[in-house]
C-alpha cells in the first residue's frame, strides 16, 4: 500500500530513469539555462496554472526551491533529457498522491522545439512503469485543460482512458477552465 514513508524514501533521493532515448534524472540548478528557454514562452504555460518565467533569475530562484522540495522528499518530477542532446528539454512526472485510494496524478511538460517526436509519451510510459512496479499503485491520472488535445493525445497514446469533462473545476489564471481527466488501472498497464 502506498504510504508518505515510501513516497519520501522514493523521492528524497529521486532515482534516474531511462528509456531508448531518455534519460529522466533529478532537476538540477545547471539546468537554468535549457529549463528557461522553455518557461519563459508564453505557448508553454498557456495549458498550465504557472505563467511564463519573467527572468533567468526567476528560473533560477525555482531551480533552487526545487532542491529543497527534493532534499524534503515532496517533490516527483524528473527532467526529460534526449540522450542525444544531453540538455533538459521538459519534464515528467507526479503531481500529487492520494495515499487512501493508492493513486496518484502525473503531469509533464516539454519545450515546443521537441513537440512531435515522441518523447513526451515515451517520458510518461518510464514514469506509468515506476509508479505501478516501484510504488505500487493501483491508478495513475491525468488532468488537461480542455482545448489542449495534444496532451490527451499523450495521455491516450500510453493507454490511459479519456473519464469525462469536470465543467468550471479550476482557476488558471483569472478564468474558470474545464478539465479533462485520463486515467489508467494497473491491470489494464499490465495488460498493454
Amino acid at each position: 500500500m502506498l504510504t508518505r514513508e515510501l513516497i519520501k524514501t522514493n523521492f528524497t533521493r529521486i532515482p534516474t530513469l531511462r528509456t531508448p532515448r531518455l534519460c529522466l534524472r533529478k532537476i538540477l540548478p545547471s539546468d537554468l539555462d535549457a529549463m528557461h528557454t522553455y518557461a519563459k514562452k508564453e505557448e508553454v504555460s498557456r495549458y498550465l496554472l504557472w505563467s511564463p518565467h519573467p527572468t533567468r533569475d526567476y528560473t533560477a530562484r525555482y531551480l533552487q526551491y526545487l532542491q529543497d522540495r527534493y532534499t524534503a522528499g515532496d517533490f516527483y518530477d524528473w527532467a526529460i533529457v534526449p540522450n542525444d542532446l544531453g540538455h533538459m528539454i521538459g519534464t515528467c512526472g507526479f503531481t500529487r498522491f492520494d495515499y487512501t485510494n493508492n493513486s496518484a496524478e502525473v503531469g509533464y511538460v516539454l519545450s515546443p522545439d521537441h513537440h512531435g517526436k515522441g518523447y513526451a509519451t515515451e517520458a510518461l510510459l518510464r514514469v506509468l512503469s515506476f509508479g505501478f512496479h516501484e510504488l505500487n499503485l493501483h491508478r495513475i491520472e491525468a488532468h488537461y485543460l480542455e482545448n489542449n488535445l495534444a496532451s490527451r493525445r499523450v495521455m491516450e497514446r500510453v493507454g490511459m482512458t479519456f473519464e469525462g469533462i469536470s465543467r468550471g473545476a479550476i482557476v488558471v489564471k483569472g478564468r474558470y477552465e474545464n478539465v479533462g481527466i485520463c486515467s489508467i488501472l494497473r491491470e489494464e498497464y499490465e495488460n498493454m
